[in-house]
């Protein structure tokens, strides 16, 4: 058994550290960048957290959208998505597509700017 700490942990640690220890004895520019790397972090910590299930929820959609097996990946699946509303194989008139444009937005804008005030209508 390894009883190391989480990858989880460690970042955590590392905010906890900037945001209590290093932040608030910057100033100016060193200040700024901390507050950059805790975003990052922060960020970081969220990918960790809504990306799997996002991503295996995306692949499900996107399976069942196009008519594929199961199996393939989110970023092989969102490449023929991709090409077939570029053909014009694809509209939003297809059902599905803009509900699932719309859930796999939500998700990643929940990762990226959870702070983003569209995300309180959805």
């Amino acid at each position: 058994m390894h009883d190391a700490p989480s990858q989880k942990e460690m970042i955590q640690a590392v905010k906890a550290f900037i945001d209590n220890t290093a932040m608030p004895s910057l100033k100016g520019h060193a200040a700024f960048h901390a507050r950059v790397a805790s975003n990052v972090l922060a960020t970081v910590l969220r990918e960790m957290d809504i990306r799997p299930e996002a991503e295996s929820e995306e692949v499900q959609r996107l399976t069942e959208l196009l008519g594929t097996e199961p199996g393939q990946s989110a970023v092989a699946l969102n490449k023929l998505l991709c090409e077939q509303i570029r053909s014009g194989e694809m509209s939003l008139t297809r059902p599905g597509l803009l509900s699932h444009l719309k859930t796999t937005t939500i998700a990643q804008l929940s990762v990226d700017q959870p702070g983003y005030s569209g995300l309180k209508t959805s």
